[in-house]
């Protein structure tokens, strides 16, 4: 167990797309377990990780605030969960490195965004970032739609207005666009992330077998799809504290997801006894 493993050069890592078990509930149980093992195992960096993202939300909630541009702040709540799985990169590394038996060196996992750019990892993080900021550009213009007409001075001095009828479509139908934003984003990256940082797969490929993980499981990837939002949701509301435990715990067993669905097929392709795949 003490022994460690130097990473694989790029041409040692397995290629393509792996098959892919079924997923189920017993498989996200166990996601979670292990994910908060990994988190015990490797605190401070799971707790640095969460810190970022912690303060990435307060420094949004502060210039937001600062500005007195409320509206912003609705669209940042929104929006904020959106770039979790760009943020759980280094988690992701930390997860595969013990899974691997690899030192955690910590140089190497903060850096591993850089170590990839010449791989396909850096196309998944321009197309989240894309997303994100389109979602803005489309809240804007929803906000524009309902609340465009109103005194600018009632938007930044009161939140009165947004419990107005407007206000409240506005609300609604920004709710429901984000949410698709949201689905789109995570029925391509819940698998496709830490496929592309385990091995050589072109992110399209990777993108497509993770939207086809969703579409041909949805009943337990939309309860895995809510969970985290109302896990992150909650850990959101005490100024966003809850994020240091919750957003390393998650993000680690999202890695474990894809592992538990990689594992068994790729064993029986060693050799292993269980040949039941799914």
């Amino acid at each position: 167990m003490t022994t460690t493993k130097t990473e694989p050069e790029v041409h040692d890592r397995p290629h393509g797309v792996p098959p892919l078990r079924k997923p189920d509930f017993a498989l996200l149980r166990e996601a979670l377990r292990q994910g908060w093992v990994d988190f015990r195992l490797a605190p401070v960096l799971g707790l640095f990780f969460g810190l970022v993202y912690v303060l990435a939300g307060l420094a949004i909630w502060w210039i937001t605030v600062s500005t007195g541009q409320s509206y912003w702040l609705v669209l940042a709540a929104v929006g904020f969960p959106l770039v979790g799985p760009f943020a759980a990169i280094g988690l992701y590394e930390v997860s595969h490195r013990l899974e691997a038996g690899m030192a955690l060196n910590a140089g190497a996992i903060l850096g591993v965004t850089w170590r990839q750019r010449g791989r396909q990892l850096p196309w998944l993080c321009v197309i989240i970032l894309i997303l994100f900021l389109f979602w803005f550009f489309i809240g804007h213009m929803i906000f524009a739609l309902f609340l465009g007409l109103s005194a600018m001075t009632n938007v930044s001095s009161s939140l009165d207005i947004y419990f107005t009828s407007e206000g409240l479509m506005m609300l609604g139908v920004g709710t429901l666009v984000g949410a698709v934003f949201a689905a789109v984003l995570y029925s391509f990256s819940v698998i496709s992330l830490p496929m592309v940082l385990d091995r050589e797969v072109d992110f399209v490929s990777a993108m497509i077998a993770s939207m086809s993980v969703v579409r041909d499981n949805p009943g337990v990837m939309f309860a895995w799809a809510v969970f985290l939002a109302v896990v992150v949701f909650l850990a959101m509301l005490p100024a966003f504290l809850g994020l240091l435990v919750v957003f390393p715990w998650l993000s680690h067993a999202s890695w474990h997801i894809y592992s538990l669905m990689r594992d068994r097929e790729e064993a029986a392709d060693t050799g292993g006894a269980d040949t039941g795949a799914a």
